[in-house]
């Protein structure tokens, strides 16, 4: 008496696994929290929109991979410029973070190595945050835009540089302004940087203070012009 005739199962094997494997994703997709999500759907859009832009983003892509239909991004941000304006929101603290919680040394040109050392350090470490905070957006943030985070740098330092004008007996009512070219300086250079990425780190900073720190060493209490020009 004859058995049972074995099957080859060879080709039912890979559409089940198929299967399978499309069960747990969704599964998986079930047990994700709320918050879990919100998160999941930030990194995504943060990740496009600092390789294409705002424009160049749609809620459809961010859905499909979120591996979510279009109204869980609708119901969690509002849309594609809700979604866009925390992402701003959070770079914008994080490097503001970043910057006031290094400005711990005691001597002014450490505080300059400090200041410079945090900004790039946030351009190597979030890269993506800090080509989305530098593209001109087209969404109006509560928190403004790239512009007014520096403007916010800059009056950190400028405390420093008010303390230190007072001292060396130069008026500390224009501290403001110094303290906005000389955060400026450092941000347009990080803005290059980004993209050539040499010299070193180090070395960048160290450039960057040697301008800073030798233009304040040799200030005039009050300079002049030698042009012509007087207005």
């Amino acid at each position: 008496m004859m058995g049972p005739v074995p099957t080859d199962d060879s080709s039912a094997s890979p559409a089940k696994a198929n299967r399978a494997a499309k069960k747990e994703k969704r599964a998986a997709r079930r047990r994700m929290s709320g918050k879990e999500r919100r998160e999941q759907l930030l990194d995504i859009g943060r990740a496009l929109f600092a390789e294409r832009g705002f424009e160049g983003t749609s809620v459809e892509e961010i859905a499909a991979k979120a591996g979510v239909s279009k109204p869980v991004v609708y119901e969690h941000f509002g849309g594609k410029e809700g979604l866009y304006a925390v992402v701003i929101d959070r770079e914008m603290r994080q490097l503001l973070d970043m910057v006031t919680g290094a400005l711990t040394g005691g001597h002014p040109r450490e505080l300059l190595e400090q200041a410079a050392f945090a900004l790039l350090d946030y351009i190597d470490v979030y890269t993506d945050g800090f080509r989305i905070l530098v593209r001109d957006s087209p969404v109006a943030q509560s928190t403004g835009n790239f512009a007014s985070l520096i403007s916010d740098i800059a009056t950190q330092v400028e405390d420093i540089l008010g303390r230190e004008f007072k001292s060396r007996g130069f008026d500390p009512k224009l501290s403001p302004l110094y303290a906005q070219a000389l955060v400026g300086m450092v941000a347009l250079t990080g803005q290059w940087w980004l993209n050539v990425r040499r010299p070193k780190k180090a070395e960048v900073a160290a450039h960057l203070v040697n301008l800073a720190w030798h233009g304040l060493d040799g200030l005039e209490a009050k300079p002049r012009l030698i042009g012509h020009r007087r207005s």
